[in-house]
């Protein structure tokens, strides 16, 4: 199968000595969520940026057999590269439904409600808060509402940079919980940046081990179902020291 994006060797540098992320290569087909797990500096934000074209990056993404690292962030988004960061950054003054409108400003006005009334089915949460201000949902629901904003522009390729970051275990299910509902229908291709390994393992492919701005191993989820195989993974990829983190809220 053709790949929908193939990052080559990619460099990330903030400022002139400071490396976030030293020759990184990985391949995402479509249909398919490809996760990219660490710590906190592991450099997964930093790849997430440059492939959405955030931030500048040496080496190659190839997206639908084009390289895009000249392309500008808006012709991006327009050929169906889509970036939810992990602050959700959704825009509290607006109400819910302002919120998705953003998400879908480059499309028709048919087509926005149509796709809006899918986000809303997606997310009943929301959907009865539609006209209610984006500050009032929970760190849950706007988590949902990041996510369905999203959404709203019809992605090929969706980021998602630590949808559990900051939520309750329960609120953390039910948000990957759709996240599975969203893979299970088309071929929308997902990475995912996250550091909660068995809330991650439901739902990826592939998983990317990250330390210190490199790619240090990969797994198939399949191959880490049981518990030996997890623990064996974090030692080997994330150090001992990380257990914990990669674990957590599991």
């Amino acid at each position: 199968m053709t790949n929908l994006l193939s990052v080559k060797n990619l460099s990330v540098f903030y400022g002139a000595s400071a490396q976030a992320v030293e020759n990184v290569s990985f391949d995402v087909e479509p249909g398919k969520v490809t996760a990219l797990l660490g710590a906190n500096g592991a450099g997964k934000s930093s790849i997430m940026k440059a492939v959405a074209g955030l931030i500048s990056a040496k080496g190659d993404i190839v997206y639908d057999g084009l390289s895009i690292g000249e392309l500008p962030i808006r012709e991006r988004v327009r050929r169906g590269i889509v970036y939810v960061p992990e602050r959700r950054e959704i825009v509290g003054e607006l109400s819910v439904r302002e919120n998705l409108v953003l998400g879908g400003y480059q499309v028709s006005t048919g087509e926005r409600r149509r796709r809006m009334d899918t986000v809303l089915e997606l997310f009943p949460e929301i959907a009865n808060k539609v006209d209610g201000g984006a500050w009032r949902l929970s760190g849950g629901e706007q988590q949902m509402l990041a996510i369905g904003r999203g959404l709203m522009s019809g992605p090929r390729l969706l980021l998602l940079d630590e949808p559990s970051l900051g939520l309750a275990p329960l609120l953390i299910r039910r948000v990957f919980e759709r996240l599975a509902a969203i893979r299970g229908e088309g071929d929308l291709a997902i990475v995912l940046v996250e550091q909660n390994l068995r809330m991650t393992m439901r739902l990826c492919d592939d998983l990317h081990f990250l330390r210190s701005g490199r790619i240090v191993g990969r797994r198939r989820a399949e191959e880490l179902k049981d518990e030996a195989a997890r623990q064996q993974a974090i030692d080997a990829y994330l150090g001992a020291s990380e257990t914990e983190v990669v674990t957590e809220h599991a």
